[in-house]
C-alpha cells in the first residue's frame, strides 16, 4: 500500500508541474511566435533589448527595422519583444503629483536648499 501512495504523490506532482509551469510557458511562447509572424510594415515594435523601432520590411526570418529616419537595421523575428500600440488619448494622462488647494509642494532642489550642506561632526 505504501508503494502506491508514493507513486500517486509523484504522479500528482508531475500533473501540478505541468499545469503550473509547462502549460502556461508553452502558451506564452505560442503567443509570442504568433505576434512575430503577424508583423506588418509600419508597425511600431520594441525589441527584447529595449530598442524602439518601426517595421519597414519583412524577409523570411528577418525583419528590417527603422530606428531613426533613414537608419535601417536587420533583426531576426525572435528579437521582437512586443508590438507597441499607439496612445490616442492624451487627456487620460495625469500629473505625477496632485496638489489640493492650499498645499505647498517643494521640489527636490528646494528641499536641498533648505538643508545644511556642511558636514557635521559627532
Amino acid at each position: 500500500m505504501g508503494d502506491y501512495s508514493s507513486l500517486i504523490m509523484i504522479a500528482l506532482m508531475v500533473v501540478v508541474f505541468y499545469f503550473l509551469l509547462i502549460r502556461p510557458q508553452r502558451k506564452r511562447q505560442q503567443e509570442q511566435v504568433q505576434m512575430q509572424n503577424s508583423l506588418t510594415p509600419g508597425t511600431r515594435v520594441m525589441t527584447t533589448t529595449g530598442l524602439f523601432a518601426t517595421v519597414v520590411g519583412i524577409d523570411a526570418d528577418d525583419v528590417i527595422l527603422e530606428i531613426a529616419p533613414g537608419v535601417e537595421t536587420r533583426w531576426v523575428k525572435a528579437a521582437i519583444g512586443r508590438v507597441l500600440t499607439p496612445v490616442d488619448d492624451a487627456e487620460g494622462v495625469k500629473d505625477d503629483v496632485a496638489v489640493d488647494d492650499g498645499d505647498v509642494v517643494e521640489t527636490a532642489e528646494q528641499q536641498g536648499d533648505n538643508q545644511d550642506s556642511t558636514p557635521k561632526k559627532s
